[in-house]
């Protein structure tokens, strides 16, 4: 505190006033001349009457007002008595807020907020007296700039004044925040990476200090500050190096725990000095037609090079991509060892390099897809393989073959060779592959237990041998049909149609395949009636029912390479029949209980007979079964047996060779009754 007392001289001189916190410091002047005092300095006027009416015998600057002049003067000039002095300071208070007003002393003094307006005085006790007199005043004062008066006059005796004024603090009482810090700015130092904010000092005096908050771009501010501090900067030494953005804001807070809203955010964009991340780089697969395959994980990387070198210790050199976090090097030598590691680069530069992985590629394997028999016969057989346009050019085209030895049950290599063709490039329209295709004229037709197998080799400048590629398995034949049979007849007889031909003149026949044509009600049928192997020119038709119907029959020849010349019917060499009608005269009844089923037995000397109750039959009355069978001499079904037969089957072993046979099959119930028959019918051959 500065208090000019009764020892200050006359000659009013400069005097350099501290503020309390380290406030402005103020000059003061003469008494006439203009005083101006920084606030929260006190103006402080002098008066030589107790109406503060003239000319202030002096004027200057008081730190604060604390002041026992006793029974003296205040100043040289002033008398003991009927005095006053007037101090006055305009100063900012922030947010406002509660504040205590205190004043004591002797003789009168008033307290002034805001002078001028209504209801400015706060304090007033204005009565001369001999002992000291205090009050003080709890109020709100509202945010922003406001006067504070304090005016004290001593008519008689001793002399004394205090007055302050301070916040109140107590949670409980203070409930207003603080103004959002103003000024606030943000800079940013590259080189160390550190973030410099700073911001105007708040006015409010309950001020405790300010909160720094800092968040990622696109996150929120969390609930606890990034720091604290008392001062109006505060540097961030802990931001990453990562490119990322951040964003600051401000908050004063005062003694009551009250805080401001944030500041403006204010934004840091941070410098990239980290590398993105680059691992687990692995060989996921060589094909011989695309190349090695390799697969990574990387994090944070705009682009991705793939490197291979010869050595694991360099030099590497790119494999052009683009790439993502696979890559496929077709370009990888054959027969050697390749060397990979990865590059992964940031938008900002940086650049990490994975661990080195290695393969050994074998050499070229090419990929036979096709081998196919040359139209004309004796062509050869054609065949087409592809490789990588990085491949070798020089082939070898492997043929064996292989025969079934009966004896052992597997197919035996009679022959393996080097088959002599000339290897032409076909296709390279797909860029990523090239098709090679060669004729194999050296092969003969394989018989029918036999077939050729086919794979195809590279050969590189070393004169190294790949494996082989795929095999195929073919057959090769000679493309000729055999002639359309002749002499093809067809006669009618009681156990079916003889069909008869002459033996084909060819020498790799393998068999005849019997066809036969129906008229129906939709139009026509054919029924393959059965296969005859070469050597038999002959087949019987049993299994038509002999029914007087119109056929027509035709024989189509199948030599040992599947050559035939099956086509439609009026195309082949066929022959015409009408069956025998043998069906008996008698009908048999439509509700049939027995379902009767007739084969030729073992050998063709008997007729086996098999039958089943009609799954509409619940019944469980059947005793027996009766079977009969068709006399065209008699017109009449006669019974086979004298008595039942009580299983399902029965053997007709007396059934005559060279006829078709007819039968019934009848149930016989507990009461003696007979049911309606099933009927079927079986052709014994002579």
């Amino acid at each position: 505190m500065t208090s000019v007392r009764r020892s200050t001289t006359a000659a009013a001189t400069a005097v350099v006033l501290a503020t309390v916190g380290g406030l402005l410091a103020v000059t003061a002047t003469t008494a006439n001349a203009a005083v101006t005092c920084a606030s929260p300095v006190f103006k402080r006027q002098l008066f030589a009457n107790t109406t503060f009416s003239g000319t202030p015998k002096k004027t200057d600057c008081d730190s604060a007002i604390d002041q026992d002049w006793g029974t003296g003067a205040p100043a040289t000039g002033l008398p003991t008595n009927n005095f006053g002095v007037r101090w006055t300071v305009t100063r900012d208070f922030g947010s406002g807020g509660p504040f205590a007003l205190s004043a004591s002393g002797l003789d009168g003094i008033r307290i002034y907020l805001d002078p001028g307006t209504t209801g400015a005085r706060k304090i007033d006790l204005w009565k001369n007296g001999t002992t000291t007199v205090s009050k003080t005043v709890n109020l709100t004062i509202p945010a922003g700039k406001h006067t504070l008066r304090v005016d004290y006059v001593n008519w008689t005796g001793s002399a004394k004044v205090k007055f302050t004024y301070a916040p109140r603090t107590s949670a409980t009482v203070d409930t207003v925040k603080p103004l959002v810090p103003s000024g606030t700015s943000v800079s940013y130092d590259s080189e160390t990476g550190k973030a410099k904010l700073t911001w105007a000092k708040n006015k409010e005096m309950d001020l405790a200090g300010y909160k720094v908050y800092r968040r990622l771009k696109g996150a929120s501010f969390g609930s606890t500050p990034h720091a604290t501090t008392t001062s109006t900067s505060y540097t961030d030494t802990g931001l990453p190096k990562s490119g990322a953005a951040y964003y600051y804001e401000v908050r004063a807070y005062d003694k009551a725990g009250n805080a401001s809203t944030g500041t403006a955010d204010q934004l840091v964009t941070t410098v990239d000095r980290i590398a993105p991340t680059v691992r687990d780089l692995k060989v996921s697969g060589d094909s011989a037609l695309d190349g090695v395959s390799l697969w990574w994980m990387s994090e944070g990387a705009e682009t991705n090079r793939l490197l291979r070198s010869a050595s694991p210790d360099g030099p590497f050199e790119e494999v052009k991509g683009p790439w993502g976090n696979s890559a496929t090097d077709a370009t990888a030598p054959y027969g050697e060892t390749s060397y990979y590691k990865v590059a992964v680069s940031d938008a900002a530069g940086n650049t990490a390099y994975s661990s080195v992985v290695s393969i050994d590629r074998p050499l070229a394997v090419p990929y036979l897809w096709k081998t196919e028999n040359r139209p004309e016969d004796g062509g050869g057989v054609d065949l087409r393989w592809d490789v990588s346009p990085h491949a070798p050019t020089t082939f070898r085209v492997h043929r064996e073959e292989r025969r079934f030895d009966d004896a052992t049950g597997t197919f035996d290599v009679i022959d393996s060779r080097v088959v002599p063709c000339e290897p032409t490039l076909v296709d390279t329209a797909y860029g990523t592959k090239h098709s090679y295709a060669c004729t194999d004229t050296t092969v003969v037709p394989s018989p029918n237990d036999g077939f050729y197998v086919y794979w195809v080799t590279t050969v590189d400048a070393l004169g190294r041998e790949s494996g082989p590629s795929q095999t195929i398995s073919h057959g090769y034949g000679d493309g000729t049909a055999p002639p359309l049979v002749t002499g093809f007849t067809a006669a009618a007889t009681e156990y079916g149609t003889v069909l008869d031909w002459d033996d084909s003149p060819v020498s790799d026949l393998a068999e005849y395949n019997v066809f036969r044509l129906s008229t129906v009600d939709d139009g026509t049928e054919y029924t393959h009636v059965g296969t005859v192997k070469a050597g038999t020119s002959r087949l019987v038709d049993s299994a038509n029912l002999q029914d007087g119907e119109h056929h027509t029959y035709f024989v189509d020849a199948v030599d040992t390479s599947g050559n035939s010349n099956y086509t439609s019917a009026d195309k082949m060499v066929s022959t015409t029949v009408t069956e025998l009608d043998l069906r008996p005269t008698v009908e048999t009844p439509a509700d049939w209980l027995v379902d009767v089923n007739a084969e030729v037995a073992d050998g063709g000397a008997a007729v086996d007979l098999t039958w089943k109750l009609s799954s509409s039959y619940n019944g469980t009355d059947i005793t027996g079964y009766r079977v009969y069978r068709w006399n065209p001499a008699t017109a009449a079904y006669e019974s086979l047996t004298a008595d039942p037969v009580t299983g399902t089957s029965y053997t007709d072993t007396t059934a005559a060779a060279g006829t078709t046979h007819f039968y019934w099959v009848t149930a016989l119930h507990a009461d003696g009754t007979e049911s309606a028959p099933g009927d079927a019918w079986a052709a014994l051959a002579p």
